[in-house]
């Protein structure tokens, strides 16, 4: 299956993304945490539907205000702005939901999810030049 829509495409890939992330962090966490499999993959999973909402709230925030902006494009800065708020928006999501969670302290669930940063940085690099392996470059690309 090579989806040669750009929106089927973007849908693929971020279920794949999603699910491969879910299946790999529900067991870590529960490694990490010495909690059972199935909570950690629920809330692997809560954490990963959190993400994803989260992604297209910010994002639409974002661009609104991108377009607002006189300075067109997308420089480091931005990008730095944008990748930061992303994040930091998630830390303050995910942080307090994990602590809960796994009933340790917010200190705890902060440094699992420095860790889990981390992870995604590479896992993120990793999982897009496998999928566009996978199925090809998008037309943007190509």
């Amino acid at each position: 299956m090579h989806p040669q829509n750009p929106k089927t495409r973007r849908i693929v890939q971020a279920l794949l993304y999603e699910a491969i992330a879910v299946a790999v962090v529900g067991p870590l966490l529960s490694l990490a945490f010495e909690q059972q499999a199935g909570s950690t993959l629920a809330l692997a999973l809560l954490m990963s539907s959190i993400a994803l909402g989260w992604s297209y709230l910010f994002n639409s925030w974002f661009e609104r205000w991108e377009a607002r902006q006189a300075r067109r494009g997308r420089s480091v800065w931005r990008r730095l702005a944008h990748g930061i708020g992303f994040e930091g928006g998630l830390v303050l999501w995910l942080v307090p939901i994990m602590a809960w969670w796994l009933q340790t302290s917010l200190w705890n669930a902060l440094l699992a999810d420095l860790v889990l940063l981390a992870f995604f940085f590479v896992y993120s690099i990793a999982f897009t030049w496998g999928f566009d392996k996978v199925f090809g470059l998008p037309a943007s690309a190509a």
